[in-house]
């Protein structure tokens, strides 16, 4: 099994998985139809890339960033970490 390194600064992002979609009519929107998500998990960091994500975050990123790839049947996203927004966070209270 291979394992996929981010190198130079960049983030590899697990992209969540797509159900279909469907309108109140029953038609079947297609994944190329939709919009692209905007957010993800992080699942590899370049050495050095940030000290402020870390694998396992769920990330939020600009919205024509990076270059997908799939990789043993799932699709990542591979993009610069100057590109990542927010990140979410446990909080106590508001």
């Amino acid at each position: 099994m291979k394992k996929i390194q981010p190198i130079n600064n960049y983030v590899l992002i697990k992209l969540a998985t797509k159900t279909e979609e469907k309108t109140a009519g029953g038609i079947v929107i297609p994944d190329t139809a939709g919009e692209k998500p905007k957010e993800g998990e992080v699942v590899g960091i370049a050495t050095g890339a940030s000290d402020e994500i870390a694998i396992g975050d769920y990330v939020i990123y600009k919205e024509f960033s990076g270059t997908e790839i799939k990789h043993e049947g799932q699709k990542y996203l591979l993009i610069p970490a100057s590109d990542i927004f927010a990140k979410y966070v446990e909080v106590d209270s508001i």
